[in-house]
């Protein structure tokens, strides 16, 4: 008599028991000795389980794998441990095909990070692996493609390999980005930009009403030595541009970096050089434990400084004594202003959804916006790229890419 589980009925595990023949093999040299009774389209040799129930450990393994189809299986009341669902997956015939898939995904993964990597082949119609390779050179993906003919679209990252093995391997196919890496490239251009524009971040705090300290920072603002020789050098260079000579001849003539030169170029006046904000201090993200402190009564800037050293604070009390200073003199206190958002914070509020912004992350991101016209330019192609990825407007793409690239926005 044998036992052979079935499938579950109501969520209640079977079993079915047969009563099945043994022979007894007559021929010495047999290593089987005896042969069991076979019942067709239920049993087969050493199986356990009914070709139905086999078939279900293939579906869920193959959804699932082992730790997870084994705790779905418990809820349906087919007790099976993970090891026999994979098993049941590695057992599987291979599908093999003479031909690529028409649309075909290319990337790399880690088998371990930083060590041994390995590339993915996936056809993106059917959204399955279709080829795992040892590396992630251009070799393997070249010959893999000239031996599976047919590939027509190739979807892959940015890595030059893939771009050769491609060329190599399909040359007639079309190579384009799929819609994770687009949207993955253009977080990384707007997390630079906005860390051009960091300074815009902070909230401005609050300076006391005196006229001739206001008076005394605006003629600093144009008469310090550093302004007046940035308005000196823009002058030079959009002299030298109305002229008709190039950056490249500039950049000869005047003996500065490209950069240098550029951004002169870009500026249509000196005060974009100079910033419409202050600009960075070493004292900028101690700022609110100085406010705190000093509205709490402490106002000496030693002992200030002295408790921001254990903060990381490495800069002198100067700079601390010279931040409180308009506020010394008219024993004001100073409106507490909440911390800076990182780089990181302000990328994630521009790229997210608007709908996925909480109330107080729009109400800072509107103020960043407010106080950096760069930022808020950047904010309209984030949006405008975002609407052309959900609608598939691809041909406003050449309209798009001249606006991503203007002197207000350096994506």
């Amino acid at each position: 008599m044998g036992k052979l589980r079935d499938v579950a009925i109501g969520g209640v595990g079977v079993v079915i028991r047969l009563t099945v023949r043994r022979f007894r093999c007559q021929d010495p040299a047999c290593q089987a000795v005896t042969f069991a009774e076979q019942i067709p389209g239920l049993t087969s040799p050493h199986s356990r389980f009914t070709p139905l129930l086999l078939d279900e450990f293939d579906a869920i393994g193959l959804a699932l794998a082992g730790r997870a189809g084994a705790r779905l299986s418990a809820k349906l009341g087919i007790a099976v441990s993970r090891h026999t669902l994979l098993r049941r997956v590695r057992a599987l015939p291979e599908s093999q095909s003479a031909t690529g898939p028409q649309v075909l995904g290319i990337d790399d993964f880690a088998l371990r990070k930083g060590h041994v990597y390995g590339t993915v082949l996936i056809d993106m119609t059917t959204r399955r692996p279709v080829e795992l390779l040892p590396e992630r050179t251009a070799g393997p993906v070249a010959a893999w493609l000239l031996a599976h003919p047919g590939v027509e679209v190739i979807c892959r990252d940015r890595a030059g390999a893939y771009a050769e093995a491609a060329r190599l391997g399909a040359p007639d196919a079309l190579q384009v980005a799929d819609r994770w890496h687009l949207w993955n490239n253009l977080c990384e251009a707007v997390e630079t930009t906005v860390a051009r524009h960091r300074g815009c971040l902070r909230e401005p705090v609050a300076e006391p009403a005196a006229p001739a300290t206001l008076d005394l920072a605006a003629t600093e603002a144009t008469t310090s030595p550093l302004a007046i020789r940035t308005i000196e050098r823009h002058r030079m260079v959009h002299e030298l541009l109305d002229e008709g000579a190039t950056l490249t001849k500039i950049q000869r003539k005047l003996g500065w970096d490209a950069k240098t030169v550029r951004r002169y170029a870009d500026a249509d006046n000196p005060s974009q050089l100079m910033g419409g904000v202050t600009r960075p201090s070493v004292l900028d993200d101690f700022k609110p434990y100085v406010i705190e402190r000093w509205n709490a009564g402490i106002t000496d800037a030693v002992v200030i400084t002295a408790e921001l050293r254990d903060l990381g604070y490495e800069a002198t009390d100067r700079t601390v004594r010279r931040f409180l200073a308009p506020y010394r003199k008219q024993a004001a206190k100073i409106p507490a202003v909440p911390v800076p958002p990182t780089v990181r914070d302000a990328t994630g509020w521009l790229t997210r959804h608007p709908e996925g912004l909480s109330a107080d992350e729009q109400q800072r991101l509107k103020g960043i916006l407010a106080r950096c016209p760069e930022l808020d330019d950047l904010s309209g192609l984030v949006t405008d790229f975002a609407k052309m990825m959900v609608n598939l407007d691809g041909h406003l793409l050449n309209a798009w890419i001249p606006r991503s690239a203007s002197p207000s926005c350096p994506t």
